[in-house]
């Protein structure tokens, strides 16, 4: 391995982590990492530049940047993608340490969970590379300045209205573990049996579901559904289709989550957001487009 090679697989995960918070999906991260890998080793093998004297800025900076300009590309995407579009969910074994993810990337990102995502898809590109920067990987305004080129003020700025925006949106409990696994189990159950008095009992009364099926897979249509009737009705009326199906239980962005099997092929991640008594289900999260399950396999079998 080349000196050139050696430094960019040093700093992959981190730029995995960064890149991933900031667009959400796997397979656009690991576009933008190859465009940071051809630059950098552009550079590095480039006779009239001078040497890096630091490679973990350099990259950052690189990596973030191109994530950035991306992000048109993903817009237009975005205005043709049917239904609600939810983050790839990075999916790991049950147990599995929160920073895991997807086995065949052999990487790690830091647990930013899907709920946190899908508030950060409110944001301007710019406010949210401040708030990743800033928020998750502890960037100061300064170094978050140098790297997306912008003044420190302009960034403090930008960080005040993102951290407002999230505050005024994110989910402002997150349950132990082991009481989102038992609400999950709970769920997956009432759904299962078609049982409506369990779930109205389960569900809170402002509950939304946001199902990605992409047009590609089943989902709960065009836009998330909102309150506690319109979701149980809805799921208990496509209990049939629960039939067959097996959980294995796993992580999602390091949240407890259920892959559901149909046979040896997954089929959808559900993720639950719970209100602060831990009882009550606030969001659904459910993915099922087939482009944003290639981690679901690497689920350890534990079946229910």
């Amino acid at each position: 391995m080349d000196e050139a090679t050696e430094v960019f697989t040093e700093h992959r995960e981190l730029l995995f982590s960064m890149v991933y918070n900031l667009l959400g999906t796997v397979a656009d991260t690991e576009d933008v990492l190859q465009e940071t890998w051809l630059a950098w080793s552009g550079r590095q093998r480039s006779a009239d530049a001078g040497p890096v004297l630091h490679p973990r800025a350099y990259l950052v900076r690189a990596a973030v940047n191109t994530a950035l300009a991306r992000r048109t590309e993903i817009s237009r995407r975005r205005e043709s993608y049917f239904g609600p579009w939810l983050p790839e969910p990075l999916v790991a074994p049950a147990g599995t340490a929160a920073t895991e993810t997807l086995e065949d990337a052999g990487e790690r990102a830091e647990a930013v969970s899907i709920a946190l995502l899908v508030v950060l898809e409110t944001l301007t590109p710019l406010e949210r590379a401040v708030f990743v920067l800033h928020e998750v990987f502890g960037y100061s305004h300064p170094e978050t300045a140098g790297i997306l080129g912008r003044s420190p003020a302009a960034v403090r700025q930008l960080a005040h209205r993102a951290r407002e925006h999230v505050q005024a949106r994110r989910p402002r409990y997150r349950a132990d573990p082991a009481v989102r696994r038992q609400a999950t189990e709970r769920f997956a159950a009432a759904v299962g049996g078609g049982d409506l008095d369990a779930l109205l009992r389960l569900l809170a009364p402002d509950v939304t579901l946001w199902a990605d099926g992409g047009g590609k897979a089943t989902a709960a249509g065009a836009r998330p559904v909102h309150g506690r009737e319109k979701v149980a009705r809805l799921l208990v009326g496509n209990a049939d289709r629960a039939q067959g199906v097996r959980v294995r239980w796993a992580t999602a962005n390091g949240d407890p989550s259920a892959v559901l099997f149909i046979g040896e092929a997954p089929f959808a991640v559900l993720v639950l957001d719970l209100a602060a008594d831990g009882e009550q289900v606030t969001d659904i999260y459910f993915v099922t487009n087939p482009d944003k399950l290639r981690g679901a396999n690497s689920v350890a079998v534990e079946e229910n």
